[in-house]
């Protein structure tokens, strides 16, 4: 593993701007984990950044952006693609059992492979339609998946009592929020800074009415 210390550095100060502190040995296995993705991306296409410093921030950072509100001790990623925000959140959290599930197989193969490589025993991959997926989870996950209704809609079955949907979006979704059940509440809408973005990034929380 050959990075330049600028791009350790690089990470490590964008770590620290987000108020995290991670175990020892992340921010390197983070690297890491972005290279694989890069590499792979060349013949399976998981990803539309090629840049490693833009995949730096877009998808290491903008996954870590929402670990603060990551609180229980399950959590599914859907419709993870190439294992964003799943992996970046499992080598953060150690103790934190992160699902995945993707309709690509070529998607979730490889986050099986980034998982053994890795040695993120605590990282699961399916390949599966999430409507079609047993369990249930402290929280549910994803990034750029679906509209938050549909989002709610496909995967309700799947959350524990008492847990939260955790969705990242772009742009404050008005239009998004307005159309959702009214069985559920929104919890918060929290505008996220992430270093190296300077699109709006906003992470939703939602939760079933008590």
């Amino acid at each position: 593993m050959s990075w330049q210390m600028s791009e350790l550095q690089t990470l490590e100060a964008g770590i620290a701007t987000l108020g995290l502190s991670l175990p020892s040995g992340a921010a390197a296995k983070l690297l890491a984990y972005r290279d694989m993705l890069l590499k792979w991306n060349r013949t399976y296409n998981l990803t539309a950044l090629k840049d490693p410093a833009q995949a730096l921030s877009h998808h290491l950072l903008d996954s870590l952006a929402i670990l603060p509100w990551v609180q229980g001790d399950s959590l599914l990623d859907v419709g993870s693609g190439g294992g964003l925000p799943g992996i970046p959140l499992a080598i953060a959290r150690p103790d934190l059992q992160v699902t995945s599930v993707d309709a690509v197989q070529k998607k979730a193969t490889f986050q099986r492979q980034a998982a053994i490589e890795l040695e993120l025993p605590n990282v699961q991959a399916c390949h599966a339609r999430v409507e079609e997926l047993q369990g249930s989870y402290a929280m549910i996950t994803s990034r750029a998946f679906a509209e938050l209704a549909d989002f709610v809609r496909l995967t309700r079955h799947l959350l524990a009592p008492g847990g939260c949907w955790l969705a990242m979006k772009g742009q404050h979704p008005d239009g998004e929020l307005a159309a959702l059940p009214e069985d559920l509440r929104v919890d918060a809408v929290h505008p996220l800074q992430v270093p190296g973005v300077d699109g709006e990034r906003h992470l939703v929380i939602l939760r079933r009415q008590d």
